[in-house]
């Protein structure tokens, strides 16, 4: 029987502490999990979906640090840079931005080659969202409006070098329109903005907003993904309407450099139990969250694809982008 977890959100700490857990042989009984964005976001769905399972599994209690600001990269800086190499310190790596960001900004000195990735645990499609009550009934309405006046539409991301500000661009390409791009220090504060009125809309990702949408406090214009998706049958893909553009957000865990290698084994195999677990997954399934698990080396060549990739993207669109 599942035990009781204990879960305090304080400030910028949150712990999630587990009961009489198995002993999965990991070194430490305390883990301290770095989210480089605001809470709210898609690193605190995935900590607050992840965490009381794996505290279980693992046996030991998560204490979620919030280091909000340069699209993550303070908090990456601190974990290949500062964290200790014991087990005790993780972090929730989101990308596009862990790599994006120094290739973007050469004064960002943390690289993929300096943390240790642990596993993949979902990849999150891009989604557009405008507030309920906003004068955007479709996606036609959105892109009618920035073409009638470029650079006015107001649309959130969660900062400068994420999926949603690399989606902002390529959208704009696809379209032959500009907007006023706003960035965030996260996906949290994108979405809210938007669902307050204060942005026109955001470009954010479906598991951070789907239960808004649900709610009716969010309506949905656009997905990113390649097909429809099964929780929003009725919210068209940009590819669908026109637009050559599938975009989202993988996200995961890893720790510093030199992470004890049976901390990482024994990560890896109560994470696979805790994908295993239908309980987790009814509770991904309620929240929209697209489970894609990827462990180990294999996660860490994922990472190193998409790095290669996004140097290839940047390259071609990096002299339009520091010219505006």
């Amino acid at each position: 029987m599942r035990m009781t977890l204990i879960t305090a959100l304080v400030a910028t700490t949150a712990v999630v502490g587990a009961v009489h857990a198995q002993d999965s042989g990991y070194s430490q009984k305390e883990v301290s999990v770095m989210q480089g964005f605001k809470a709210g976001g898609g690193s605190d769905a995935l900590a607050q979906l992840v965490q009381p399972f794996l505290a279980e599994q693992l046996g030991v209690n998560f204490v979620n640090q919030y280091i909000p600001g340069a699209t993550g990269a303070i908090a990456w800086t601190r974990l290949a840079k500062q964290a200790p190499k014991d087990g005790s310190t993780i972090s929730i790596t989101n990308t596009p931005m862990l790599t994006t960001n120094y290739i973007m900004n050469p004064s960002i000195t943390y690289t993929l080659d300096e943390i240790t990735p642990i596993a993949n645990i979902v990849t999150d499609p891009g989604i557009a969202v405008v507030a309920a009550d906003s004068p955007f009934q479709t996606f036609a309405d959105f892109v009618a409006a920035a073409e009638a006046a470029p650079s006015t539409v107001t649309v959130g991301n969660s900062g400068v070098g994420g999926d949603d500000y690399f989606t902002s661009l390529q959208f704009e390409k696809a379209a032959g329109v500009q907007l006023q791009k706003v960035p965030f220090q996260g996906d949290g504060p994108s979405w809210t903005a938007a669902m307050g009125g204060k942005i026109d809309a955001s470009f954010t990702n479906v598991g951070v907003t789907y239960q808004q949408i649900k709610e009716g406090n969010l309506r949905a214009l656009a997905v990113f993904s390649e097909e429809r998706l099964p929780e929003l049958p009725d919210v068209p893909t940009a590819t669908e309407l026109g637009y050559d553009l599938v975009a989202g957000s993988s996200r995961g865990y890893s720790g510093p450099g030199d992470f004890p290698e049976k901390d990482r084994e024994a990560m890896i195999a109560a994470m696979q139990r805790v994908m295993d677990d239908p309980a987790f997954q009814k509770a991904a399934k309620e929240q929209a969250l697209n489970i894609d698990f990827v462990a180990g080396d294999d996660y860490t060549a994922m990472l190193k694809r998409q790095e290669d990739e996004y140097r290839v993207i940047w390259a071609e669109i990096k002299d339009e982008v520091q010219a505006k």
